[in-house]
């Protein structure tokens, strides 16, 4: 089974962007954000988790927003996915990555990330 795990958001002021999306959506950071990630999270109350994270490229040019979608089991969901007619994505993985790239029919891409339940 998926679940949206977070909404990831590309901008280029990190500080900026907690500062307007938390009075926009009346949230708070998770945790103590770094200069280039932060999690935000409802101040009260459910609520999806928003990532945001600082990139270089133009919004005009370039997919700057993504999902995290957060699996038990990873390798089952994105063959299932491929099945639906996802594809994988040539993508330079980090030492370790939890995550697997993958785009949708339309080329939009998006993370699958291996989460334990809870």
């Amino acid at each position: 089974m998926l679940r949206i795990g977070s909404i990831v958001w590309g901008v280029r002021n990190v500080p900026r962007a907690i500062a307007f999306w938390s009075a926009a959506l009346d949230y708070r950071p998770l945790r103590e954000p770094s200069p280039d990630w932060a999690i935000l999270v409802p101040l009260e109350g459910p609520g999806q988790q928003m990532a945001i994270t600082i990139v270089t490229s133009g919004a005009e040019d370039h997919q700057r927003h993504h999902l995290d979608l957060y699996a038990e089991d990873a390798a089952a969901e994105i063959e299932r996915l491929i099945g639906l007619g996802a594809r994988r994505v040539a993508w330079r993985y980090p030492p370790g990555a939890d995550y697997t790239v993958l785009a949708d029919p339309d080329g939009n891409t998006f993370c699958v990330v291996e989460k334990a339940p809870g």
